[in-house]
């Protein structure tokens, strides 16, 4: 593609700007001296767990936690690739499905789990002498429904994406530059995301919605969310594949597949993948 005038202006700028974002970053992260990251595997915290190894090299940590409330897949693409950069990492079991307060599914459910989580990186990084703990919030979560950002905030969990003024788009084009292969990866969020506010969180709900996602996955949709209402499916994909999850050998199979681990009836939402969906409900 040939770009001229202003608009190769405007692509230099752009292009200026993300260097000094990025480079702003990697300040940032040099500052810390000793630096732990809450690592999901997700598009932000790979991003940043990358940058941080080349600002902070041994002086690094990452902690996953294992849970229910995360995709087997993801646990095991975040392993992979913390061991690919040569990052310390370790894999905890979080408790939040031990709390009632988490269970009951209010709409403190991320504080809490949030709370819980940092409580135990806190403590990891006090006994290991880590001088900071970090997680991957960007410029864009400040606009949208966050309780787990106020938990980060009140337990002075650093968000240096957050200081560097990074949204989600420069980190994607970061990301792209950096040849990570999760530039482009759809949004991921816990399982309990699926369940409204006031129905109670189970071990049972979250097999159910786990086991329909990679079936709906494995039929080559980049990304959906199956929110469970009662033993209903809502399934949520791209609003460019509506039209093909709606195509009738796909929907036959979903819709069987689906009835086979428990759901009672299987809904397709028009309106396609729309994060914090299940907000409108409060």
């Amino acid at each position: 593609m040939i770009v001229m005038g202003n608009s190769l202006v405007f692509v230099k700028k752009m292009n200026n700007d993300l260097t000094t974002k990025r480079e702003h970053l990697l300040s940032i992260l040099k500052g810390y001296g000793s630096l732990l990251v809450a690592y999901s595997g997700g598009v932000d915290s790979t991003f940043l767990l990358a940058v941080a190894h080349e600002a902070l090299k041994k002086n690094l940590t990452a902690i996953t936690a294992e849970s229910q409330l995360h995709p087997a897949s993801e646990i095991k693409a975040a392993k992979a690739f913390a061991q690919e950069l040569g990052v310390k990492h370790m894999l905890i079991q979080s408790r939040e499905m031990s709390q009632a307060g988490f269970k009951a599914n209010t709409k403190k459910r991320c504080y809490l789990c949030k709370k819980y989580l940092f409580k135990d990186l806190l403590k990891i990084a006090s006994d290991r002498r880590i001088k900071h703990v970090a997680h991957g919030a960007n410029l864009d979560d400040l606009e949208d429904f966050r309780p787990g950002f106020d938990a980060a905030r009140e337990m002075k969990i650093t968000a240096p994406m957050v200081d560097a003024v990074l949204t989600k788009n420069d980190i994607r084009m970061l990301s792209k530059q950096m040849n990570l292969k999760t530039w482009n990866k759809p949004p991921m969020s816990c399982l309990a995301t699926r369940i409204p506010y006031g129905t109670q969180i189970t071990t049972e709900k979250l097999k159910m919605i786990e086991k329909a996602e990679q079936i709906i996955l494995g039929l080559g949709f980049t990304g959906c969310r199956v929110r469970l209402h009662s033993k209903v499916a809502r399934i949520e994909v791209d609003p460019d594949d509506v039209e093909r999850i709606l195509n009738q050998g796909v929907r036959s199979s979903i819709v069987g597949k689906l009835r086979e681990i428990g759901f009672s009836h299987v809904a397709v939402d028009l309106e396609g993948y729309q994060q914090g969906s299940m907000n409108r409900s409060f």
